[in-house]
């Protein structure tokens, strides 16, 4: 879950297994080619809510750092039952190589209102998800389902489902299934005498790793068993975070087989960020700060998960339900700054803010040349960046050759970083757009610019 949250205390746990219904799908055999791009689930909110939604969301990525939304931003399927909403949406591929998604029966900021439930689908390929409906996970009207994860126990032959509850005090529970239809009784997972939230389990090479939010300090924690047995977690590394306050830990092995990361999501001092980690060793108490450089979250994204995805998938969702028509320009020497209109002058300004739209961009064949580039705002349409005086400002195409040409810029290799992109101006053909005292605005450079003046010039095109 995000945003803080209350506790709310109630008594023991039903003994009765619990059911859900709907119709199945046919399994296929498991894949045994090996992941080339991964998929984040996740639903969205912004620093004021302007962009909150309650639906589930994708993105995909390459490289597991840097990613692209699907079907613009919008979900791809929203809850018909309980809260008609969703927090925490967790993918895990099952046994046979499809895949399930459980998720928090909750819309918005009501954290006061508990669900027995949650959201259940099925998906084969990433193009669909069926087979909605919910899972009861324990009969009390007082204790919360929040932020699934999801497991296999190969000593079950089952899956566990463990989620955040507030019985005695805020611990997880878990519930064992073997068609995420019919749940087992629930029962306590961990609970290590301090309150907890928001579990994230992975099991690697016979060892089972969890990592929590510890309420009572307020930093994430990994714990391990060798069984994944309820209360059989030992504590192993340090506390982390980044930013004052951060929840809904993720834990996700590279595809390449050379590390982990571990996200976090930040809800002080703003809503609304993303932060990593890095090792090398996941069972090691080494963890880096990744550079906010090196990593983009998907646009207004909230406490999701990721999965690892072959190529034949990755295509699937892509061409099911389309890349973004639109651009972000994220700063090379201030990376949690994007390119944004406010009042009509172009600025870098901190991620998030509002309205989230004014740093969303068209980048379309160039105005006064096809072969450069020109921006249009995306909540303006028919406005561009434009140079004036030197200065960028957004203002409306009046489509004479002079606003073409101030508009135009042809893309070019970072100056900074050859792997980002600088833009030059069509009409200052020495001039590069770069930011100065965090305004935008055209000034002569080279090669040979100084390191610092370079760097205001590289931006990376990301969505």
């Amino acid at each position: 879950m995000a945003l803080s949250r209350r506790a709310f205390t109630l008594g023991a746990l039903a003994s009765a297994g619990l059911t859900a219904t709907g119709l199945a799908i046919s399994p296929r055999p498991a894949s045994a080619a090996t992941y080339t791009a991964y998929l984040n689930t996740y639903f969205t909110e912004s620093p004021n809510q302007s962009a909150a939604n309650y639906g589930l969301h994708l993105a995909v990525s390459r490289d597991g750092l840097n990613w692209s939304p699907l079907n613009q931003n919008n979900p791809v399927v929203t809850p018909t039952a309980g809260d008609l909403g969703l927090r925490d949406p967790y993918i895990h591929r099952k046994q046979d190589g499809t895949f399930v998604v459980v998720a928090t029966d909750l819309f918005g900021l009501n954290f006061g209102r508990n669900s027995q439930y949650l959201h259940v689908w099925d998906s084969v390929d990433l193009t669909s998800f069926t087979g909605y409906r919910r899972i009861q996970m324990h009969t009390y009207s007082n204790v919360h389902t929040w932020a699934p994860t999801v497991f296999w126990d190969a000593a079950r032959g089952q899956y566990g489902i463990v989620y955040s509850a507030n019985t005695t005090t805020d611990l997880f529970l878990v519930n064992y299934t073997s068609d995420f239809r019919t749940v087992s009784a629930p029962q306590t997972y961990f609970s290590p005498g301090f309150p907890v939230l928001d579990a994230d389990i992975r099991v690697s090479g016979g060892v089972t790793y969890m990592f929590y939010k510890n309420l009572a300090n307020g930093n994430l924690y990994g714990a391990r068993s060798s069984t994944g047995a309820p209360n059989s977690f030992t504590t192993y590394t340090s506390g982390l975070r980044q930013g004052t306050a951060i929840e809904g830990a993720h834990l996700v092995p590279r595809n390449d087989g050379t590390g982990w990361w571990l996200w976090g999501d930040s809800f002080g001092p703003i809503n609304n960020d993303m932060y990593l980690w890095s090792t090398s060793n996941v069972g090691g108490n080494s963890w880096t700060v990744a550079n906010q450089r090196d990593y983009t979250p998907p646009l207004n994204s909230k406490h999701g998960s990721i999965v690892g995805i072959t190529e034949a998938e990755y295509n699937a969702a892509v061409s099911r339900w389309g890349l973004p028509n639109w651009v972000r320009l994220k700063s090379s020497n201030f990376p949690d700054y994007f390119v944004r209109h406010s009042n009509r002058a172009i600025r870098i300004d901190p991620y998030p803010f509002d309205p989230h739209r004014d740093q969303m961009w068209r980048m379309v064949p160039g105005l006064a040349d096809p072969a450069g580039v020109s921006f249009e705002s995306v909540n303006v349409p028919g406005s561009f960046l434009r140079h004036s005086g030197y200065v960028a400002r957004l203002d409306p195409n009046d489509n004479s050759a002079t606003f073409r040409a101030d508009a135009t810029f042809y893309r070019t290799a970072g100056l900074a970083d050859s792997s980002w992109s600088s833009f030059r101006s069509y009409n200052f053909p020495t001039y590069y757009l770069r930011h100065a005292g965090y305004v935008l605005r055209i000034d002569p450079l080279s090669a040979s610019s100084a390191a610092a003046d370079r760097q205001d010039a590289t931006f990376r095109v990301t969505s």
